[in-house]
Order: structure tokens, then C-alpha cells, then sequence
């Protein structure tokens, strides 16, 4: 049942995006930072914690997991280092994620050429 869960709660997401970027003015880049902010605020409040037990990947993978990362690292950082936590919590728990995009990022530059 996990993995209904995800393939329909990340489907939701995913659905919402395409919907935003069909029937507004809004640019991709627009639908990014609103997701992630979105995913920021209610990891904030706690809601996003529920919908990433309910829906694990499905929740926890699109751009709002991210922001929802970022919130939940500076957390636990702030509860462990202090005010120190605040500057650091939020790359801390989202490195592996940065670091996996840039270096994919990285192999598809090198793989691939770019058309004039």
C-alpha cells in the first residue's frame, strides 16, 4: 500500500505543477520556488511530516520534500548546536540531495552536446 501512496501523492504534485504552469502566467522557475516554499512552510507547521509518513517517497522526493528537507534539518540542528543550527541545518540534511544534482548535472554536460 506504501507504494499507492507515493505513486499518488506524488502524482498529485506532480499534477498541480503541470495545472499551475497551464492555466497561469507562471514560468517554470516560479512553480519551483513555490513548491519549495510551499514544502518549507508546511514542514514548518508539521503537516508535511504526516503526508511524508502517509506517502513516504511520493512526498518526500518532489521540490515541496525539499523544502520540507531543508525546515527539518535546521531544526534538528538548532536543537543540537543552537543558534549556529540556523546556518547550517538546512545543508547539512540536504547535501546529498545538492550533491547528487550536481554532479548528474555534471555528467550529462559531459556526455552530451549541447545543440547550436
Amino acid at each position: 500500500m506504501t507504494f499507492v501512496w507515493a505513486f499518488v501523492v506524488g502524482g498529485l504534485l506532480c499534477a498541480l505543477a503541470q495545472l499551475l504552469l497551464d492555466t497561469s502566467n507562471l514560468t517554470p522557475a516560479h512553480v519551483l520556488v513555490l513548491f519549495v516554499v510551499a514544502g518549507a512552510l508546511a514542514g514548518g507547521t508539521g503537516w508535511y511530516h504526516a503526508l511524508v509518513k502517509v506517502a513516504g517517497a511520493g512526498a518526500s522526493v518532489p521540490l515541496p520534500g525539499f523544502g520540507y528537507t531543508l525546515v527539518k534539518g535546521i531544526g534538528e540542528a538548532v536543537q543540537e548546536k543552537g543558534a549556529w543550527g540556523l546556518f547550517t541545518g538546512g545543508l547539512e540534511a540536504a547535501g546529498g540531495g545538492i550533491k547528487a544534482a550536481v554532479l548528474f548535472g555534471l555528467a550529462a554536460a559531459l556526455v552530451f552536446r549541447p545543440r547550436a
